[in-house]
């Protein structure tokens, strides 16, 4: 009899330990980021910020890099409780899955704030490529199709400018990584290219470019610090999946917007801070021009 109750205080622990062990799984907050540079980039720029929402939310925040197709799964399967990714990738989560923008970065131009960003299109200083115009016929590669500064902003452009991406170039690559499309166009592999605006000063400061070597196509010219081809959308935002209960998503956007320029979190992540979540309304417009994926209809 008493080897029986023991076995049964050792089950009884080991459930008490299983659940406890599930309800510590439950307790920490996913951050799906999407690694527009890649993974390690991720990790370089937002473990700051992983650290100090950790401290603010009183439970672990792990920072997870997501690339572009998995990043839409996580959120529909629950696997992410919130997410960092661009703004049309946002408008769509919104649509199909209820995700909602609860902060937006505000992000750095030689120390001040910039809420914006727009896509810019390049070609080789030596390219005889001199307006939107003269990219019929041309190769051209976006870094993805479901880029929206490194895609979607130029392609409505083009689109308004009677340039249709999926006919009228001789070649449309997606390079996977802003840094390859920069690259791809520099190196001759292809006749023009875009990207978002800041990814070109980014490279050039890290040593990578020199914007001498490169000619804008259709340049903006306006109080906004980077380079652009596009008018500018709305930042990325912070959104929290539809599982999550409002209390605290309120708390994690309350600590971001509490985030000061000199902190370690906005420092390693090259951003200011972090704002209340802006109207993205003329994203949705833009997907709408290209019926793409959720406004296809």
């Amino acid at each position: 009899m008493g080897s029986s109750m023991k076995k049964i205080g050792v089950m009884g622990l080991a459930l008490v330990a299983s659940v406890m062990f599930v309800a510590a799984a439950q307790a920490e907050i996913k951050i799906g980021i999407l690694a527009l540079r890649g993974a390690p980039k991720v990790m370089e720029e937002w473990t700051a910020t992983g650290a100090y929402l950790t401290d603010k939310m009183g439970e672990p925040v792990t920072i997870m890099p997501i690339e572009f197709a998995a990043i839409e799964p996580m959120l529909k399967d629950g696997k992410i409780d919130f997410m960092l990714a661009n703004s049309a990738f946002y408008v769509e989560m919104e649509k199909l899955y209820g995700a909602k923008a609860i902060a937006m970065q505000v992000n750095s131009a030689g120390g001040k704030p910039v809420k914006e960003f727009g896509g810019v299109i390049f070609v080789r200083k030596d390219s005889p490529i001199n307006t939107l115009a003269d990219l019929k016929g041309k190769k051209f590669m976006v870094v993805k199709a479901s880029s929206f500064g490194g895609g979607q902003m130029a392609l409505r452009l083009l689109l308004q400018n009677g340039i249709d991406y999926k006919k009228d170039f001789a070649e449309f690559k997606e390079g996977g990584k802003h840094d390859n499309v920069v690259l791809a166009v520099k190196n001759g592999a292809m006749d023009a290219g875009t990207v978002r605006s800041d990814v070109m000063e980014a490279m050039a400061a890290e040593g990578k470019i020199s914007m001498a070597d490169f000619k804008i196509i259709n340049q903006v010219k306006d109080s906004f610090p980077f380079v652009h081809s596009t008018e500018l959308y709305p930042e990325w935002p912070m959104a929290v999946a539809k599982h999550v209960d409002a209390a605290k998503a309120k708390k994690l956007a309350d600590a971001l917007i509490a985030i000061k320029p000199d902190t370690d979190a906005a420092k390693k992540a090259g951003i200011l801070g972090w704002a209340p979540p802006a109207d993205f309304k003329s994203v949705r417009e833009c997907l709408k021009a290209l019926k793409y994926g959720a406004f296809a209809n």
